[in-house]
């Protein structure tokens, strides 16, 4: 399916069109290359393809919705390693503290830098996940990754002196 025509100039497809024409071939496509749910990728494919359907930027719909899911795949690929590694090193302690747990807990948090120190009270004590951190703070994710491990790091090295 061509999104322009030579001798008509340039035609605008509907993204339901597009969607009608390619989704079950990028379905296929991301099943044959193991993805776990492709379904949803392609759900996910078609709303970042979306904006440019609308501004008319669609030149080679296969080849761009191929693009965008892969990198959604990579993307959550991705996710999934960075939720490991935090899962890995969260919990300091696996009850309640103890009081005095607490107070040695709360001087260790105390010691860390600014920076460290609010997003690593964000991300124990307010539950926030580190995108919702990121735009707390208008900080990147990278940024709020790296703050936490380097607190992380911190607490744990004060812990075993």
């Amino acid at each position: 399916m061509s999104l322009s025509d030579a001798s008509h100039g340039p035609s605008q497809v509907t993204l339901s069109e597009l969607y009608r024409s390619h989704s079950k071939w990028l379905s296929t496509r991301l099943r044959h290359l193991g993805v776990e749910s492709p379904d949803d990728v392609v759900q996910e494919t078609y709303l970042r393809i979306a904006p440019y359907q609308a501004r008319g930027e669609v030149r080679h719909p296969k080849s761009l919705l191929l693009r965008i899911a892969t990198n959604l795949v990579a993307e959550e690929g991705r996710r999934t390693q960075r939720q490991r590694r935090h899962a890995a090193t969260a919990p300091l302690w696996t009850d309640a503290p103890t009081q005095t747990e607490a107070v040695l807990l709360k001087q260790l948090v105390l010691k860390l830098p600014q920076p460290e120190r609010d997003i690593f009270m964000l991300s124990r004590f307010g539950s926030l996940t580190n995108e919702q951190i990121a735009a707390r703070l208008d900080l990147s994710v990278k940024t709020v990754e790296r703050r936490i491990t380097r607190a992380l790091k911190q607490v744990d090295a004060q812990l075993r002196r």
